[in-house]
């Protein structure tokens, strides 16, 4: 089975946020809800010198999602390859998966009043295309990673 990551190569990010602005454009989303992040994070270099590194944040579609499970309408799913992402026509807007995320990914879009949350551009993967943030970051800093399991 195939399963599916997306890697920062924090040497090359410049923190742009051309990764959030293509999501937001493909999933045509209004001002507001992000589904994935480009955030600084302080660190300390070895010298003791202080230095900020840019850090990705996304869904980690989890090997057990706990999401799932307590979506009342199973509108949460978990594909076969590993993708975690809400069937639209059977979202209720409850935000109940919301909750029992760990990193509070899903959001609620103001529009649809439906849950939100990464699902890596299924629909471009399933086309052979990279996730648009994947596909339109200028430094290439973004890599979207097939892994097969053993």
């Amino acid at each position: 089975m195939n399963q599916y990551m997306i890697y920062l190569n924090t040497k090359c990010c410049i923190g742009c946020q051309g990764c959030e602005i293509h999501c937001k454009t493909n999933k045509n989303l209004p001002i507001g809800p992000i589904l994935c992040e480009i955030s600084h994070e302080p660190l300390k270099s070895i010298r003791g010198v202080p230095k900020t590194e840019f850090v990705f944040r996304s869904c980690y579609h989890c090997d057990d999602p706990f999401c799932v499970p307590v979506c009342p309408t199973s509108a949460m799913v978990k594909r076969a390859d590993g993708i975690v992402y809400v069937d639209q026509e059977k979202c209720i807007g409850c935000m109940a998966f919301a909750e029992a995320c760990p990193w509070r990914i899903p959001q609620l879009n103001p529009e649809s009043k439906k849950a939100i949350k990464c699902d890596y551009c299924m629909d471009r993967i399933d086309n052979g295309l990279k996730p648009a943030c994947v596909s339109k970051c200028t430094t290439h800093a973004l890599k979207f990673v097939s892994l097969i399991e053993i």
